[in-house]
């Protein structure tokens, strides 16, 4: 479920992207949640609204990404540690294959401000990626993760990334958002490699 350009090197085309988060109003905007604030900007920038289906367990959009290729968003209403099951549920109704996906999600071990994409790996601690791994039975499938910054020494993890965003963290977050919107969009354009290349050591923060 990948692109073939001509000289049969393979170009990873996400397919279905999933912002991950959790489903209730009072997860709306915390750390946690940047996962679905960045599909949330992908189905108002390209006119795909969102809506919810009970057979993919999340709110679903498919339509034609800027780039003219078929693309599917979800944002699972799992909560975090059951992303799997509607990861799942939309690559087994499309016979997508682990490589046409693209999970979108926080990251603690990145600074505010900076964004890592990569084609594998493993679920870092991250319980969403961890169910994801779980459901797909593979961790070939390509992340865009989105730093939220460590908690201090005052504050536990769960607080930290349950929590909002401070204020002068506002702008930062705005323009890391903007530019995960970019790099997605080169990816579907250009493949996700070239993305990485592009835009792997970007940082919207300038400490």
């Amino acid at each position: 479920m990948f692109s073939v350009i001509s000289d049969s090197s393979a170009l990873i085309i996400p397919e279905l992207i999933v912002g991950l988060g959790n489903p209730e109003p009072k997860y709306d905007k915390t750390r946690h949640n940047i996962g679905f604030e960045a599909v949330d900007e992908l189905a108002s920038i390209w006119q795909i609204p969102l809506k919810e289906n009970k057979r993919f367990q999340g709110l679903f959009a498919e339509g034609i990404a800027p780039a003219g290729r078929k693309i599917r968003l979800l944002k699972p209403l799992t909560y975090m540690n059951r992303s799997g099951q509607a990861v799942r549920a939309v690559t087994d109704w499309y016979k997508l294959n682990p490589q046409s996906v693209l999970i979108i999600y926080d990251d603690m071990d990145l600074p505010v401000g900076r964004l890592r994409m990569r084609l594998s790996g493993s679920a870092g601690g991250h319980n969403g990626m961890k169910s994801i791994i779980s459901h797909l039975g593979s961790q070939d499938f390509s992340r865009l993760r989105i730093g939220i910054g460590k908690s201090d020494a005052r504050k536990q993890s769960i607080s930290h990334v349950l929590g909002k965003f401070a204020p002068g963290e506002t702008k930062i977050i705005e323009e890391i958002l903007y530019i995960s919107i970019k790099a997605i969009e080169l990816s579907l354009k250009e493949g996700v490699e070239k993305s990485m290349s592009r835009y792997n050591g970007f940082s919207a923060n300038p400490q």
